[in-house]
């Protein structure tokens, strides 16, 4: 195994001299907190055994199409989902980053594609999280009626978990009363409604103002090159790059790749952050 003692120590002494942190978030962080990896068919096909028999990936699933022809198995699938992404807790590593930036004098931003919750459970703030693909604790109608977005607070879908398909009453839109989906931006499309993103997109931008000629230190967690919306956004980022990640963990010279997974790369960071105070 690769020694990253020197990597680990940079990286602590460039958090620590930081002004502002910039956290990335791909799937691969929430996996040290027991979530499914979806990354490839078979750790999507472990986490859900009834679709490998009919064949169905990842990419399948996730599709808005499910709604229209089958809303008790897009239900099965995305309340299964749902439910366990409240229950699930956040491994450490989220309230270490989250005590880095409060420490920090220009503060902290996260950008995420996972729409699992995680960051805002973990106690960090809304405001400063955008995620770019949505989220599962919103719903909006199938139809994105008046374009409107409300919390899934409140919302039980049962499953059979034989089958992954949803039993009794399915969520409808509060306006129209058609469907309700998660506002999460699935494959192909078109009625996904952007405005909760977008506006988080914009207090992005007021981030990215404020720090701006400081000292910015990006620290990514988990995000590939299947979807590299999180990966590109912290890459283009001025300043240090710490990129945390137990495959493709490649970096531009002169930044840090950690390939191993963001609670053991975080933990670690910590320990020589803290041997430095």
């Amino acid at each position: 195994m690769t020694d990253l003692t020197d990597e680990y120590k940079k990286a602590a002494r460039w958090i620590r001299d930081a002004d502002a942190l910039f956290i990335g978030a791909g799937a691969g962080m929430g996996v040290d907190s027991g979530l499914p990896d979806f990354r490839g068919d078979e750790g999507f096909w472990k986490a859900y055994p009834p679709f490998k028999k009919r064949g169905f990936s990842f990419t399948d699933m996730a599709n808005p199409r499910w709604f229209q022809t089958d809303p008790a198995q897009a239900w099965g699938f995305y309340g299964h989902r749902l439910n366990l992404y409240r229950k699930t807790k956040p491994h450490k590593g989220f309230e270490t980053l989250l005590n880095w930036g409060k420490a920090k004098k220009l503060g902290y931003f996260v950008f995420t594609s996972n729409v699992d919750g995680q960051f805002q459970r973990a106690g960090f703030d809304s405001a400063l999280i955008e995620e770019c693909h949505g989220s599962i604790h919103h719903l909006q109608c199938v139809a994105d009626c008046i374009g409107d977005i409300w919390s899934a607070e409140g919302i039980d879908v049962e499953v059979d978990e034989k089958t992954f398909k949803a039993t009794g009453e399915l969520p409808h839109c509060k306006h129209c009363n058609r469907l309700a989906r998660p506002n999460i931006l699935m494959f192909g499309d078109p009625a996904w409604s952007h405005v909760r993103s977008y506006a988080q997109a914009d207090n992005l931008e007021l981030f990215n103002e404020k720090v701006a000629d400081h000292k910015l230190v990006t620290i990514e967690c988990g995000a590939g090159k299947a979807i590299p919306t999180v990966r590109f956004t912290c890459q283009n980022k001025i300043g240090h790059l710490i990129r945390i990640n137990p495959r493709e963990s490649n970096v531009p010279p002169g930044q840090i790749s950690l390939p191993v997974g963001a609670s053991e790369a975080i933990e670690n960071i910590a320990r020589f952050l803290k041997s430095l105070s």
